[in-house]
C-alpha cells in the first residue's frame, strides 16, 4: 500500500488539465505510440469535439522511482463550473491533487473554486504552471500569484508544458514524494466508496470504485449499503487504458467492479460496498446529494416514444449522476419529464448526448430555476414551484421567493465597467471588488440564480473579450416581486413558454418574446395573434399574417362592391377557420426563447 498513490487533476477549464495527463502516461509507458492521440482520456465524441472534459476519468499508470515500483492513480476532472459535482467526486476517493494554472491566463474563478473543494477534504497540493513554452506566458508573474494563493514556495511551483513534455517527469517525483500514501487496513472489513459508473449494454453496470479498507475478491459475494442489495463480485480489476481483470484489489487502491446489475438505478453513487460474510457498520462519508440549478421539461418528439426516453435518461443517470428527473405533462408537449440541471452547459451536453448515444430526438422547454411561493391562506407553508404552471393564481399569492447566489467574477480591469453594467441589468448588486494583481480585478455580486440561467455566460464572455472567468455558490433564498408571463396563440396559452419574471422586466421580455416567435412561426391559413400575457391583462400583441387567396382577380373593372362582396366572403372564411384552427410551434420557437437578445 506505501506504493499507491491516488491523486487528481483540477483546473480551470482549457489550462491543459487532459493535454497534461496525455503526457504522464506517454512518459510512464502507460500507453504505446500506437495508441496514443490528443486528450486521450477523454472518450467521448461530444468531449473531443469541443476540446472540453465532462466526465472524471481514472487510469492507473506504473512508475519507477529510485528503483521503487509505485503505482499511480490518475483521475482526470472536468474544469467547467457546470460539472463541479464530477470533481467533488473525485476529490474524494484522492489523497492529493495537481493544481494547474495557465502561464499565459493565470488563476481564474474556477481554479479557486476547485482548489476550496479539495483543501476541505485535506488533499496535498501540488501546483503545476503549466504552458511556459508559449509566446503570451508569463511565468515569474503567474508563480506569484500561485504563491499568494497557497502560500507556498516559488521552487515548489513546477513550471511544465502539456505540448513538449517539458517537466513531467518533476510532476511525477512532486506525486510521489509529496502525496500522502493512503491510509487503511487490508484485513479490516470491507469499506469501498463508489466514484463513478457506466453503462455497458453487454456487460451491465460498471462500477468504479476506491477501497479504503479491507479487500474486494473475485467471486465474493457482495452488498451495497444504500440499497441492501446483495450480488457476486463477477469481475474485479484495474483501470488501465483497457480494463485488466485481476484476482483481488486491496485497499487504497482504485479499481471497477462488475456485477451483471441490469438496472441503473440500483447503483448510487456515493454508496459505500462491503461484503455480505463480515460487512463493515460504518459508511463512508463521501458527498451529498446533487442540488440542481436549472429545471427544464424535457419531452419526446412522438409521444410513442416516452418510455424510450425514460430508458435513456436512466442509462444517461448512471454516467451523469447530477442529472435529476421526474415526469410531468403538458397541455402543449404531452407527457414528458421536468429535469434538473447544473447549469446551461449541462442542459445542452445532456440533450446532445440524448441525440448521439440513444438516437432521442427531444424538445427542450424554457428553462428556470426554483422558487417557493407563499399562499395568502397558508402563508408558512412552502409551495416548490419548479414549473411557472404550478405557481398560484396572482389573488391568492402572498410572496414568492427566489434562489440568490454570490457570483465570483475575475477579469482584467480593462473590462471593469462593461461587467458591472452587466451584472446590475441582470439585477445584480456589487458586494466587494479587489484587485488580485494591478491588472487582474475579483468582482463579487449578488444576483438571483434565474438572471444568469438563460444567457448571462454568453454575454459576459462578449463584453470582456473572453478574459473573464465566472463562478457561483448558491446563498439562499430571497422575497422577489415576480410575475408570471404567459403567452397566448390564437387565445390558448402555451404552458411550455410560460416564464416567471421580475414585475420591472415583465413588459420589455413579453414584447420581446412576441417579436422572436412572429418571426419563427410559419404563416396559416388565417390570422394567428401572439400574445403576452400577466394574470387577465395583455402586455404585448403580435400577430402571423394570413396565407390569402387573390380571390378579387375575376374582377376586372365593374362596381367596387363586387369586390366588396368577395372579400367580405373570404374575411367570413377565415374567422370561422381561426376558432377551429390549432397552431403548431416549431422546435426552434422553444429554443429562440433563450436567446433574446440576439
Amino acid at each position: 500500500m506505501k506504493k499507491i498513490r491516488n491523486f487528481c487533476i483540477i483546473a480551470h477549464i482549457d489550462h491543459g488539465k487532459s493535454t497534461l495527463a496525455d503526457r504522464l502516461l506517454s512518459f510512464t509507458g502507460t500507453t504505446t505510440v500506437r495508441e496514443e492521440q490528443a486528450q486521450l482520456l477523454d472518450n467521448m465524441d461530444l468531449e473531443r469535439e469541443r476540446g472540453i472534459t465532462i466526465k472524471s476519468h481514472a487510469i492507473q499508470m506504473d512508475y519507477i522511482h529510485e528503483g521503487e515500483k509505485y503505482v499511480l492513480n490518475l483521475i482526470d476532472t472536468p474544469g467547467h463550473v457546470d460539472f463541479s459535482y464530477e470533481v467533488s467526486r473525485s476529490i474524494a476517493a484522492c489523497e492529493g491533487a495537481l493544481l494547474i494554472v495557465d502561464a499565459a491566463q493565470s488563476i481564474q474563478a474556477q481554479t479557486i473554486s476547485n482548489l476550496y473543494l479539495a483543501l476541505e477534504n485535506d488533499l496535498e497540493i501540488i501546483p503545476v504552471l503549466n504552458k511556459v513554452d508559449l509566446p503570451g506566458a508569463n511565468p515569474e508573474e503567474v508563480t506569484d500569484d500561485i504563491v499568494d494563493l497557497l502560500g507556498c514556495d516559488p521552487e515548489e511551483v513546477i513550471h511544465a508544458s502539456g505540448k513538449t513534455g517539458f517537466g513531467v517527469e518533476n510532476i511525477l517525483k512532486a506525486i510521489v514524494e509529496k502525496v500522502p500514501a493512503p491510509e487503511g487496513d487490508e484485513n479490516a472489513p470491507l469499506q469501498a466508496l463508489i466514484f463513478d459508473s457506466v453503462y455497458n449494454s453487454y456487460r451491465g453496470v460498471e462500477t468504479y470504485f476506491r477501497v479504503f479498507n479491507g479487500e474486494i475478491k473475485k467471486g465474493q459475494r457482495i452488498k451495497f449499503m444504500a440499497t441492501d442489495n446483495e450480488y457476486f463480485a463477477d469481475e474485479v480489476g484495474t483501470l488501465k487504458l483497457k480494463q485488466l481483470p485481476k484476482q483481488s484489489i486491496k485497499a487504497g487502491d482504485v479499481g471497477y467492479l462488475i456485477t451483471g446489475v441490469k438496472t441503473a438505478s440500483e447503483i448510487k453513487v456515493g454508496d459505500t460496498i462491503t461484503t455480505v460474510e463480515s460487512p463493515t457498520k460504518n459508511r463512508i462519508e463521501g458527498f451529498e446529494d446533487v442540488k440542481p440549478m436549472v429545471f427544464a421539461g424535457i419531452y419526446p418528439v412522438d409521444t410513442e416514444d416516452y418510455e424510450e426516453l425514460r430508458n435513456s435518461m436512466e442509462k444517461l443517470q448512471l454516467n451523469d449522476a447530477s442529472l435529476v428527473f421526474i415526469p410531468e405533462s403538458s397541455a402543449a408537449l404531452g407527457f414528458g419529464f421536468r429535469c434538473g440541471f447544473l447549469g446551461m452547459l449541462h442542459l445542452e451536453i445532456i440533450q446532445e448526448r440524448l441525440e448521439r448515444e440513444f438516437e432521442m430526438t427531444v424538445i427542450t422547454t424554457v428553462p428556470n430555476v426554483s422558487y417557493h411561493a407563499f399562499t395568502n391562506k397558508n402563508p408558512d407553508t412552502i409551495l416548490l414551484v419548479n414549473n411557472p404552471s404550478d405557481l398560484p393564481e396572482p389573488s391568492k399569492l402572498n410572496r414568492v421567493e427566489e434562489p440568490f447566489i454570490k457570483a465570483t467574477i475575475i477579469t482584467k480591469s480593462d473590462f471593469v465597467g462593461p461587467v458591472m453594467s452587466l451584472c446590475i441589468e441582470k439585477r445584480g448588486q456589487i458586494v466587494n471588488q479587489t484587485y488580485l494583481t494591478p491588472e487582474r480585478v475579483e468582482l463579487t455580486f449578488d444576483m438571483p440564480l434565474a438572471e444568469i440561467v438563460f444567457d448571462f455566460y454568453d454575454r459576459l464572455k462578449t463584453v470582456s473579450k473572453g478574459y473573464a472567468s465566472f463562478d457561483y455558490h448558491p446563498t439562499g433564498l430571497k422575497a422577489s416581486k415576480l410575475v408570471k408571463v404567459d403567452i397566448l396563440l390564437n387565445g390558448q396559452s402555451v404552458d411550455a413558454l410560460s416564464a416567471l419574471i421580475h414585475a420591472d422586466n415583465a413588459y420589455s421580455i413579453g414584447k420581446k418574446m412576441c417579436e422572436k416567435l412572429r418571426q419563427l412561426i410559419p404563416r396559416q391559413q388565417f390570422d394567428i395573434p401572439i400574445q403576452a400575457a400577466i394574470g387577465a391583462k395583455i402586455i404585448s400583441r403580435e400577430t402571423v399574417k394570413a396565407l390569402r387567396k387573390d380571390v378579387t382577380a375575376k374582377c376586372y373593372g365593374g362596381d367596387i362592391s363586387r369586390k366588396r362582396k368577395l372579400l367580405e366572403k373570404q374575411k367570413k372564411g377565415k374567422k370561422r377557420m381561426r376558432q377551429v384552427g390549432n397552431v403548431e410551434i416549431p422546435q426552434e420557437a422553444f429554443m429562440a426563447v433563450l436567446k433574446l437578445n440576439d
